[in-house]
């Protein structure tokens, strides 16, 4: 199968299981309040559905339109806009007729349940795969920073140790990314020195001027040399399979970084070369720097475990009892919830320009692997589930949110939003709904198009 199509039926399935499982949280807990449910669908059946099945009083199916799910529910003011049922008497079986405790029950539900199996698939993939990650002490070198523009803008350069953001000491390279993007400060250390740097308000936006820099840090990678090709304009100056360069005419070159800088600097000169063999010896090659900054060797392909042993990092893995998993997946949960809401913070705020990064079903889809992988499936299926969380739970009209907030002030004041007020609110919520999904949409074809 191609790349693209795993990718489509990784979504399909993470969705479909996620819709599913929302409705539930709704349809559940009506039952046990003995509510009338009349219709449970995954995905939506405008004019038609795929699939469906009356049983009992519910009719289940599966519709064509893969925007989401539904359960509609006798006596609620939903996306059906059933309004010739409210004109009618309430009954006793109807959402309507429900205390408001129960009817608010009902609709947080649907959350409730995608925060949950967030909370499930990581407490199961820490127990199924612990958790191995890269100490950010570990990194004895400091970090690469591949795209120099970016880390000018931030402020880091190759070699800084990344100590901390906003205060907060980063404990695994791989949190890196994410808490500079949601991050105010920086705190580096450059040659023993500790350094304060401020994170532009703007710097999500000028990731985004260009997504294939957006990944512009990275560990340091040792120039170790894999053959020397028989093109080569070096072929006979005397390198060998698996040489590490130590230094180039006396300046320190273990690195990849290293010996780009010093080639560039070095073009169409000849160059003093200190290698180490395989056998722990080292030998000076005299080689020759080609006009583009070129040796013309071949680097050998380092696996982790590679770079552990050449001593660039530390690979570290917790594994976890399941007793110790649950309250490392509910942490993982919290946790990710946080840094979410953090980012739509970041969205809502012009200056940032995070808002060009938001992005419809094509960008999500993407966040899949392009092979099978099981681990990253259930990863990415719980980020979405939490995402679906918090996105539902909006003040919104026409999402879980907005019926949580009438039924709030329901509660609060005594008083009941009447059904004509609920009905605009609803359609006011819709056409916004409708409105960001063409903004993100929009922004994945625009990517597609002009990036």
């Amino acid at each position: 199968m191609t790349p693209i199509l795993i990718k489509t039926i990784q979504f399909f399935l993470s969705l479909s299981l996620l819709i599913v499982l929302h409705e539930l949280g709704h349809f559940i807990p009506a039952k046990i309040f003995k509510t009338r449910v009349e219709k449970f669908f995954l995905f939506f059946d405008v004019k038609f559905a795929l699939f469906k099945k009356k049983i009992g009083e519910t009719v289940y199916g599966i519709g064509w339109l893969p925007l989401g799910g539904y359960v509609k529910i006798s006596g609620m003011i939903d996306e059906s806009m059933d309004t010739e049922q409210m004109k009618e008497e309430p009954k006793p079986w109807e959402f309507r007729s429900k205390p408001a405790w129960q009817r608010l029950i009902i609709m947080v539900g649907g959350v409730t349940v995608n925060f949950i199996l967030a909370v499930f698939i990581y407490i199961g993939m820490a127990y199924s795969y612990g958790d191995e990650y890269i100490p950010m002490d570990s990194l004895k070198d400091g970090v690469w920073v591949t795209e120099k523009s970016i880390g000018d803008e931030i402020g880091i350069q190759t070699g800084d140790k990344i100590i901390a953001v906003d205060g907060n000491e980063l404990k695994t390279f791989r949190s890196v990314f994410a808490e500079l993007i949601n991050g105010n400060s920086i705190t580096l250390e450059r040659n023993g020195q500790r350094i304060e740097k401020e994170i532009p308000v703007d710097f999500i936006s000028t990731l985004l001027e260009d997504e294939d820099k957006i990944q512009f840090l990275s560990f340091r990678v040792p120039f170790i040399v894999n053959q020397v090709p028989d093109t080569s304009h070096n072929k006979n100056a005397g390198f060998r399979p698996k040489d590490e360069f130590v230094n180039i005419n006396g300046s320190p070159a273990k690195y990849r970084d290293q010996v780009m800088t010093l080639l560039d600097s070095n073009k169409g000169k000849e160059v003093d070369v200190l290698v180490k063999r395989e056998d722990g010896t080292e030998h000076h090659v005299m080689a020759q720097v080609s006009k583009d900054a070129k040796l013309g060797l071949e680097t050998a392909a380092m696996t982790m475990e590679d770079f552990q042993n050449k001593g660039v990092f530390r690979i570290e893995t917790q594994k976890y009892s399941l007793l110790e998993a649950i309250p490392a997946g509910i942490n993982k949960g919290v946790s990710t919830l946080s840094s979410y809401m953090k980012q739509l913070k970041k969205i809502f705020n012009p200056e940032t320009g995070a808002y060009k990064g938001v992005g419809g079903f094509a960008a999500i889809g993407g966040m899949f692997p392009d092979t099978w992988n099981w681990p990253a499936f259930w990863a990415t299926t719980a980020f979405i589930s939490i995402i679906l969380a918090f996105m539902n739970i909006l003040p919104i009209p026409a999402l879980d949110g907005g019926h949580v907030m009438f039924l709030l002030y329901e509660m609060i004041t005594g008083r009941k939003p009447s059904d004509k007020f609920l009905e605009y609110a609803q359609m006011v919520g819709f056409f916004l709904l409708i409105a960001l999904l063409l903004f993100a949409n929009g922004n994945d074809l625009y990517k597609w198009l002009f990036k």
